[in-house]
């Protein structure tokens, strides 16, 4: 599929800037062989662009990819946080590929991530308030899990068996805030 791409002259040049020390600021154009097969690590014949001054041919190794295939610490995405209420979806953002990260295509893609939005309830505190004063409910009040703490206030935190229950489950992240965030 990449050959046909290269060889209907869809993809004819890679734009990629910053590379090299000569012009910090300038863009790379990059072009990839026509037998590249992605995956491989490939010889790349780029050209400085003409905000550089005279341009100069450079030859660089770079891994035959398209940009939206690069590897997660090689991209940067715009973090997602109006997902409050439905964490467990995957929520569409923009990511853009660094400067240094030779590829192919458009180097803006965009990218669904799971969200990472979190409401200020503190895993920690809520592990002290359940081996702490669990038995009055107060985890569960301070995770916004108010009919649920009523509950165990009244019955003394189910005569202690419900408080023991509720101290496994908050430590392996079963029970989470009543709005659906993450822990910070």
């Amino acid at each position: 599929m990449l050959r046909l791409f290269l060889l209907l002259g869809v993809l004819p040049a890679v734009l990629i800037s910053g590379i090299g020390r000569d012009c910090e600021k300038s863009r790379l154009h990059c072009r990839f062989p026509d037998d590249c097969r992605l995956g491989e690590t490939v010889t790349v014949n780029c050209t400085t662009g003409k905000e550089c001054g005279p341009q100069k041919s450079l030859v660089k190794k770079a891994e035959c990819r398209f940009c939206w295939q690069t590897r997660p610490e090689d991209h940067d995405c715009k973090p997602v946080t109006n997902c409050s209420t439905s964490s467990g979806r995957l929520h569409k953002t923009l990511c853009r590929v660094h400067s240094n990260v030779i590829c192919i295509g458009v180097r803006n893609f965009h990218k669904k991530i799971r969200c990472n939005w979190s409401s200020g309830h503190s895993w920690s505190r809520t592990m002290f308030l359940s081996v702490v004063v669990g038995g009055f409910g107060a985890d569960r009040f301070y995770l916004g899990l108010w009919k649920s703490a009523i509950g165990k206030l009244f019955s003394f935190g189910g005569l202690g068996v419900w408080t023991i229950i509720d101290v496994v489950l908050i430590a392996v992240g079963y029970i989470k805030p009543a709005d659906g965030s993450m822990y910070i």
